[in-house]
């Protein structure tokens, strides 16, 4: 049975994600890194109560096999491209480094369509030097997904999101298969999937791709 390690387990993929790890007969023991405790209680579950700019002090007791990071945020949640970039640059490049350290050979990551560290828009090129930075850890097994637009319940208010996930849905017959809204939950069982699958190298999944399940 294999241990897991995951980064994000409150957020619309991560929690998902928690679920189905939980039910797996697959993995004996999840430790949850969070900065407060969550709300879901299970004999599986070890919780790494932490601020995130002290991810080096993380102690598991235990080598780790998988390691899922879902962290994210948006510019207007941060509240500045500076804290932004503090989420979905420093701090997943900081776990990712970790997991490497308590020797994770399969690191699987949520980034964002369009991530590209020479894009004009400030979102994608955070995202795009995330995973280029992720890639020289050399993994045994580097996972990345790049959803679309996700749908799911969310705990805090986005009204730029809910519009644009109305527009995404109400027109979803016009819209690419690459840039159609997803599950988060479709999210989730991809990489409960890839993970199970195992494997080695760098392996990149569009949106199109993860739905294809």
């Amino acid at each position: 049975m294999k241990t897991a390690l995951i980064a994000g387990a409150s957020g619309l993929v991560g929690s998902e994600l928690l679920n189905l790890l939980l039910e797996s007969n697959e993995y004996q023991t999840i430790h949850v890194v969070a900065r407060r405790p969550g709300e879901v209680k299970h004999p599986k579950i070890v919780e790494h109560i932490i601020d995130f700019s002290q991810l080096d002090t993380i102690q598991v007791g235990e080598r780790i096999d998988d390691a899922f990071c879902a962290l994210g945020t948006t510019i207007k949640k941060a509240g500045s491209r500076e804290l932004f970039e503090r989420v979905d640059f420093k701090y997943i490049v900081d776990f990712a480094l970790k997991s490497r350290m308590l020797g994770a050979k399969h690191f699987l990551l949520v980034s964002a369509m369009g991530a590209d560290s020479s894009s004009k828009i400030f979102y994608n090129r955070v995202k795009g030097k995330t995973e280029e930075i992720v890639k020289r850890m050399e993994f045994e097994h580097l996972s990345v997904f790049r959803p679309s637009l996700l749908l799911g319940k969310r705990v805090e208010k986005r009204s730029a999101e809910k519009s644009a996930e109305w527009i995404m849905t109400t027109f979803d017959f016009m819209v690419p298969a690459k840039y159609k809204a997803i599950k988060a939950e479709t999210v989730a069982v991809k990489m409960y999937r890839v993970a199970s699958a195992g494997g080695k190298g760098t392996t990149m999944f569009e949106s199109d791709q993860i739905r294809n399940i």
